[in-house]
């Protein structure tokens, strides 16, 4: 059902003294009156969200002005756009300077705006490209549990100023304070009327057509919000704040206006829409009062740490790579009674003390691989997982993070299995957008879009879900895996890079419920999509070293919002014009030792993906298909398993093949001039058709590895931990149409 979401309430911030002109602010703009639109600071908006926004279940929310007015007739224009709309304004009297942060005034504005009008649910704010302002917005709307709206973000400047004079924004310069603006020429002037010169001065200047960066300041005096009148402006005086002969400075002041009311029916329309609300108190000025000491005392963190454990020992199955700069870190339970949050929250705090004895901590990991055995219990796991990875805990960025539904009890684990990526310093950049926007899917939540550390940008799993309603496209499993693609690319391009180019890998993860046609649909689309991205970048002459990425298909019981398809990249961003990169498939090794008796075979390559940049990162998948496990294992009796996919496979033969990854994982690695101590991660895939336990496997693959080591001398193993992780799935693969991999390998190596 369709839920339209209505705008019932303004909020204001105004300077303590009405006759400050101008204050030193970040978040805040001064020097003039700056109206909201249509829920959106200055001019700036996109009318058809608001009126109806479609599937988006916020219902009611609030228009935030995130500009002050100054001067006396400055505060009744304000006054005048609640009258225009027909809504309630909330005023923040009393503005002062904050001491650490100026945004707990908002805070107090929007807690009591929220607390008059319980039904407000989501703030509106009209952020293009200022991380400065989304993030304390956001930071805001988190702690009074409401959403944040933004629009707007990372939205063409051009379009944007387009599609608002064409929507019949009337809307006046008030402030120029850029090169090519002439506070004679260009003060009260129509932004209708700028547009060409405005893209002009872009061409000649680089500045920006919507005046993001400061380069003017707009009122509003009419817009379809308007449904009650609109402004005329009879009096104005201007300003000049500076007379800098390249960029001058002026504000144009209003001196007198008055409103002329509308009557037209579109206008008598729009009204009855609004909320009874709204109907109870419009045009009506609410002025909030309230101290900085009461705001910090409700704003102290809450300590969000876990309960103690169940005072019972368990016994838990840790691995940890050995790279010294970035290691994976992974436990599940071996006696798992509980239900998943239980098991979660138990291996959320295992986890949590291991990082603590290495001296890390939350705020050190950079990915975080999710998977439960349930995944109609998210929300569930959800709710433990916020009790530890939380914003207090990680100031520089909370992880990235991909969950999945695997068969985790079907081969003997927990309903909860953690693996985290870990990193020695804190050096990371983290993108984290929390507003609803156009742009790519929100993460509400302590977890991020992409962490990049070290050159490769980990990349949250995406779904095909339409940012600005948060709904998975409509279509299958095809139309969700492009909108996956592009919400990947619209993160990507945040970094500077795109997945066309710089993608390492690309794990898909596919639900079981979609067709074996859906799956070869799903493959052609996502080589036509990356082709047509890649040529699309040519042609914008933005071409960075290009990747031919690694693909690894991988067949899951289930996804969040019951999605068919979650597209997990791996991104090389580093600009290094110097460094060489190779990319191959197929390609016949140099001559290695003999091991276990497996020696060099021409066919050996056909089983290996790979992506290697020259001394920094080697990428490896190595898939053992049904067909090749007969070679490997050179025996008879495992045709009747090859042709009866219902037959569990030997313990031998297991451990025959377990034997032969780790052979052929130590070839590829060494002819790159890699190490074991350089794997960052290490997942061996295993169906869970196979029938073999984990507590089979995990033991199976070590002694295959202390075996290695010890024959070929080299230093692989640090204390009785593995160095690797069991998955089970339901199956993998190169190939979306063949996901029956006996066993796949994923490996990912940096050099320290």
């Amino acid at each position: 059902m369709k839920v339209v979401a209505l705008i019932v309430a303004l909020a204001n911030l105004m300077p303590l003294d009405d006759s400050v002109d101008e204050l030193d602010s970040y978040m805040y703009q001064t020097g003039t009156v700056e109206t909201v639109g249509c829920g959106i600071r200055k001019l700036k908006t996109g009318f058809s969200v608001f009126m109806d926004i479609g599937e988006v279940e916020h219902g009611e929310f609030l228009a935030l002005n995130l500009n002050f007015g100054s001067e006396a007739v400055g505060h009744q224009i304000i006054i005048g756009y609640a009258e225009c709309m027909g809504l309630p304004l909330h005023q923040e009297l009393g503005y002062k300077t904050t001491q650490g942060d100026e945004v707990e005034d908002m805070y107090i504005l929007l807690r009591e705006v929220k607390r008059q009008i319980p039904s407000v649910t989501a703030v509106s704010s009209g952020a293009i490209a200022s991380d400065y302002q989304r993030l304390r917005v956001e930071s805001v709307c988190s702690r009074l549990g409401l959403v944040s709206l933004a629009y707007l973000w990372k939205q063409d400047q051009s379009l944007l100023l387009q599609e608002m004079i064409a929507n019949g924004i009337v809307a006046v310069t008030v402030k120029v304070a850029a090169m090519g603006l002439d506070p004679a020429k260009h003060l009260g002037k129509e932004i209708a009327s700028l547009n060409a010169y405005l893209h002009k001065l872009k061409e000649l200047y680089g500045i920006n057509v919507c005046g993001e960066g400061g380069e003017y300041e707009t009122l509003t005096l009419d817009c379809p919000l308007f449904i009650n009148a609109h402004i005329v402006l009879d009096e104005h005086q201007v300003v000049m704040h500076s007379s800098d002969s390249i960029a001058p400075v002026g504000v144009l002041h209003p001196s007198a206006f008055h409103l002329e009311n509308k009557t037209d029916d579109q206008s008598l329309k729009s009204q009855d829409r609004i909320h009874d609300i709204c109907i109870q108190k419009l045009g009506s000025v609410v002025e909030v009062h309230d101290s900085l000491e009461r705001c910090e005392a409700m704003c102290k963190p809450v300590d969000y740490s876990a309960d103690p454990f169940d005072g019972i020992e368990h016994k838990f199955n840790i691995s940890r790579t050995n790279n010294k700069s970035t290691f994976s870190l992974c436990c599940w339970l071996q006696d798992s009674y509980n239900g998943l949050q239980e098991d979660l929250k138990i291996v959320l705090g295992k986890i949590e003390s291991q990082l603590a004895g290495f001296g890390f901590g939350w705020e050190n990991v950079l990915y975080i691989h999710l998977y439960i055995d349930d995944m109609n219990k998210f929300s569930v796991a959800n709710e433990t997982y916020v009790k530890f990875i939380t914003q207090e805990k990680c100031p520089f960025g909370v992880p990235s993070r991909s969950t999945v539904e695997m068969p985790l009890v079907e081969m003997g684990l927990s309903r909860a299995y953690v693996e985290v990526l870990v990193a020695n310093n804190k050096d990371k950049k983290v993108l984290h957008v929390q507003s609803i926007s156009c742009w790519a899917p929100s993460c509400i939540g302590p977890y991020s879009q992409a962490t990049l550390h070290e050159g490769i940008l980990h990349m949250a799993g995406q779904l095909g879900l339409d940012p600005p309603t948060m709904n998975l496209c409509n279509g299958g499993p095809g139309v969700e895996l492009e909108q996956a693609l592009k919400n990947s690319e619209a993160v990507a391009k945040c970094f500077n890079c795109s997945i066309s180019t710089s993608a390492i890998v690309f794990v898909i993860y596919c639900s079981k419920y979609i067709s074996s046609l859906e799956r070869l649909d799903i493959q052609k689309k996502q080589e036509t999509i990356l082709r047509l991205m890649k040529i699309s970048n040519l042609q914008e002459g933005s071409m960075y070293k290009t990747l031919e990425p690694m693909f690894l298909y991988v067949l899951v019981p289930g996804l969040p919002k019951r999605a068919c398809v979650e597209v997990k990249p791996i991104l090389y961003v580093e600009d290094d014009s110097d460094v060489a990169i190779e990319t191959i498939t197929e390609r016949s090794c140099s001559k290695t030792s003999c091991y276990w008796g497996f020696k060099q075979e021409s066919w050996h390559d056909s089983c290996v993906q790979k992506c290697v940049v020259s001394g920094k990162i080697c990428a490896i998948i190595l898939s053992i298909t049904s067909e090749l496990a007969v070679k490997i294992c050179s025996d008879s009796l495992l045709a009747d398993y090859v042709n009866n996919g219902q037959h569990s496979l030997p313990k031998a033969h297991m451990e025959k093949l377990s034997k032969f990854c780790i052979y052929l994982l130590d070839k590829v690695i060494t002819d790159n001039d890699f190490a074991w101590q350089d794997i960052m991660s290490l997942r061996f895939y295993i169906p869970a058709s196979l029938q073999l336990s984990v507590e089979l496997l995990y033991p199976m693959f070590n002694t295959a590895l202390l075996e290695f080591s010890e024959m070929s001398q080299k230093k692989i193993i640090n204390g009785e931990e593995p160095i690797f992780n069991i998955v089970p799935v339901i199956g993998a693969g190169r190939s979306a149409s063949s996901m029956d991999d006996v066993v796949t390998c994923e490996l990912l190596a940096r050099k320290c």
